[in-house]
């Protein structure tokens, strides 16, 4: 069996408001690459080779045979984010709830990872953490 390496990954986010979440995704922090920007998406940048293409949703039901969930009441998936630092999870979580979001979770601390989650304007869930592998616990 061969391994699976991707290179890339791109995260498809419907959106009901393009520019509505444009703005509040650059109030969080992140920045977006004008070249697979249009009237109908945006590529935002969340790390490199990490990216979230955000669609009006009639461009993204243009790329499904199923119906578009309902994200304020059924989830598909958690966008999981690992930044540096218990600091830095706090500013980005801060950072949208500041924008608009809606706390999803309270911080959780489990001694060697920390979290806090949102979700943003269209009530997808973004869990942002920190790993610190030094204290995490080992098997005796």
């Amino acid at each position: 069996m061969v391994a699976v390496r991707a290179k890339q990954i791109f995260v498809n986010l419907p959106v009901k408001d393009l520019k509505r979440s444009v703005e509040f995704f650059t109030k969080v922090g992140f920045e977006f690459d004008a070249n697979f920007t249009d009237e109908s998406a945006t590529c935002m940048i969340i790390g490199d080779n990490i990216y979230a293409m955000l669609l009006v949703e009639e461009r993204f039901q243009s790329f499904i045979s199923k119906e578009i969930s309902n994200a304020a009441s059924t989830a598909e998936v958690i966008v999981a984010l690992s930044v540096d630092s218990r600091e830095e999870v706090d500013t980005i979580v801060q950072a949208a709830l500041d924008a608009g979001g809606k706390p999803y979770n309270d911080p959780q601390d489990h001694g060697f990872m920390y979290g806090w989650s949102f979700q943003d304007l269209d009530d997808h869930l973004w869990e942002v953490t920190y790993m610190d592998l030094s204290a995490f616990p080992t098997q005796e």
